[in-house]
């Protein structure tokens, strides 16, 4: 496995690091006490004062090397982590780390919590490698909607070229600093869309003037210790006139410095991505225009970004004691500022390009790796009108040893399967595992099943609906609501409804669900519905072709209910309530 070879090589590299960084201190140690015998030699008079410059400059270089060293070892271990996490997922231990995507429950949208879209162990928490806010974005539009099918054919051919570029997202891995999440881009990007009002270029070499006059005047008084008339109305002159002008820009300098203060934050993550990602050329149509996207007038954007950040670095050095002594003879800050509005003139209108592009290839990266950690999971193929047609469909949050595959066929004239079975024999399952491969195939990903043919679709699925007291809704209320909500679908939809209507009585139930599945079907949807009321069983055959009964079953052996989760053709012949019922010590 390349993930276990990588993952020896980088556990090799920081011992080896680690034995390197050791090592230097004690260099450092053995410099430092130089340092001091060269000072206590130089109070002697043994030896010149010169003489504690060699060993203080080494000392210096050790602690510049360490650092360097240091810092190694912290992408060494980043590294191990990421492949750590890649085996992970690959095994099936994956819920525990990484982003689980809880920002993006919707409680309103028509399937993503009841398919597992987001939390802790869901779709998004086994998909998502993003460093930035924006990717973690864009792949959870994705999976919360779908695209045109020339766009997802796009995705996966970007997909195809980034799945072997390992150094690539191992390099994205371990970028920046250690949290996982950084960049907010609607921060950055509204910043960037705000009318820039950049400096006059004569009030800019004015402040560079007096700026040189004020190290002048430091200069010549600590030379000279002058105390002329001539001098002091000199420094009145020169603190009056740059006093004016601060007091001038006061608002305007407070605007930018503000403005700028937390879209700027973690710029260096940006800046590093973006260089990562400039040093790849692509093929594919859609991650070429992506790149091109990262340059402009021959400039890399990531030289832009790390300008900027430069900017922001010296804006922050104000906390400075020195600094703030400085600030008023220098106009340090009036400088910085108007070299960051020159900036924004100069680079603004970029920067919602730039997030767009970081955003959409870091989605697609994590697809890629998804891909390359699932290799025998296969693109779906695309067909016109209302099909949902897989073989050997898996769910792709269950280890695979554990994961039982079925085939679910909906394509002209069968459109419905009325799901029946037993308790825990893995009728919510199946729904889930068609829902979830559907959401895959919609955002441009493999999926896990031999085959899949799919059409664009909009899903729907009444799943998970529970009550809720904030809004006022019983479970049933909650339920006919999600059930108008999927017969709202835009056509062609595909609809996963378990246990239909379950919160009323069986007479109710049985009319209600008939009238509904009867409606979804005119109006050209295709799906599945799970029932214990047999009922709804009759429905299909009425409706056959277009509706087709299957079930699950178990078996009782030994006293204890066994399950094999396989789909079979006809209607549930037995009920297992009153065995399951009597297996917990329910005297029924």
């Amino acid at each position: 496995m390349i993930y276990a070879e990588r993952l020896a090589r980088r556990a090799e590299a920081l011992k080896s690091f680690e034995a390197l960084k050791n090592r230097i201190g004690y260099l450092r140690l053995l410099a430092m006490a130089a340092v001091v015998a060269a000072i206590w030699w130089a109070v002697k008079g043994a030896v010149n004062g010169w003489s504690i410059a060699a060993p203080v400059l080494v000392f210096v270089a050790l602690v510049g090397w360490q650092s360097r060293v240091e810092r190694r070892v912290e992408l060494v271990r980043r590294a191990i982590r990421f492949y750590e996490a890649g085996i992970a997922r690959m095994e099936g231990r994956w819920q525990g780390s990484g982003e689980a995507g809880d920002r993006f429950i919707d409680p309103h949208h028509p399937y993503s919590a009841d398919l597992d879209l987001f939390g802790k162990g869901s779709l998004f928490h086994l998909l998502s490698t993003a460093r930035t806010t924006g990717g973690a974005e864009r792949l959870a539009s994705w999976i919360k909607g779908s695209a045109p099918v020339e766009e997802l054919l796009e995705r996966h051919a970007a997909i195809v070229e980034l799945r072997p570029l390992i150094d690539l997202r191992e390099e994205l891995a371990v970028l920046g600093d250690e949290y996982r999440v950084g960049v907010d881009p609607e921060q950055l990007a509204r910043w960037a869309g705000t009318p820039a009002h950049p400096f006059s270029l004569a009030l800019r070499v004015s402040a560079f003037l007096l700026a040189v006059c004020a190290a002048g005047v430091l200069l010549w008084w600590f030379s000279t210790s002058f105390i002329g008339i001539a001098a002091r109305r000199a420094v009145i002159a020169l603190i009056v006139v740059e006093g004016s002008v601060l007091f001038r820009m006061r608002q305007r300098l407070s605007a930018i410095v503000t403005g700028i203060g937390e879209p700027a934050r973690d710029l260096q993550l940006l800046s590093q991505i973006l260089g990562a990602l400039e040093k790849q050329s692509f093929a594919a149509p859609r991650l070429k225009g992506l790149r091109a996207a990262l340059e402009v007038e021959g400039m890399p954007a990531s030289k832009r970004i790390a300008k900027l950040r430069r900017l922001m670095e010296l804006l922050d050095s104000r906390d400075n004691f020195l600094v703030r002594i400085l600030d008023g003879p220098f106009l340090y800050t009036l400088q910085v500022a108007m070299a960051v509005e020159a900036w924004h003139a100069e680079n603004g209108r970029y920067i919602a390009g730039w997030l767009d592009a970081v955003a959409e290839i870091e989605a697609l990266s994590s697809l890629a790796n998804y891909s390359f950690e699932h290799p025998e999971d296969p693109f779906p193929a695309f067909e016109e009108g209302a099909v949902f047609d897989g073989e050997a469909l898996g769910h792709p949050l269950l280890p695979d040893a554990r994961c039982v595959r079925n085939s679910v066929a909906l394509r002209s004239p069968r459109r419905l399967y009325v799901v029946s079975g037993s308790n825990m024999s893995g009728k919510s399952t199946l729904l889930r595992a068609v829902g979830i491969n559907a959401v895959l195939a919609l955002a441009g990903a493999p999926v896990r099943a031999k085959r899949l043919a799919i059409s664009r679709l909009s899903v729907g699925a009444s799943i998970r609906t529970m009550d809720s007291l904030e809004e006022g809704h019983s479970r049933f209320m909650a339920e006919i609501l999600r059930l108008k909500q999927i017969l709202e679908l835009p056509e062609p939809a595909l609809f996963l409804l378990d246990e239909l209507l379950g919160g009323t009585n069986s007479h109710d139930r049985a009319i209600g669900a008939e009238g509904l599945v009867r409606s979804l079907l005119a109006k050209g949807a295709t799906g599945l519905a799970t029932t214990h009321d047999l009922s709804l069983s009759r429905v299909a055959e009425d409706l056959a072709p277009a509706a087709q009964n299957v079930h699950f079953e178990d078996r009782l052996e030994s006293g204890r209910l066994v399950f094999d989760y396989r789909m079979r053709d006809g209607v549930v012949t037995r009920s297992n309530a009153l065995d399951l019922m009597r297996a917990v010590g329910l005297d029924v």
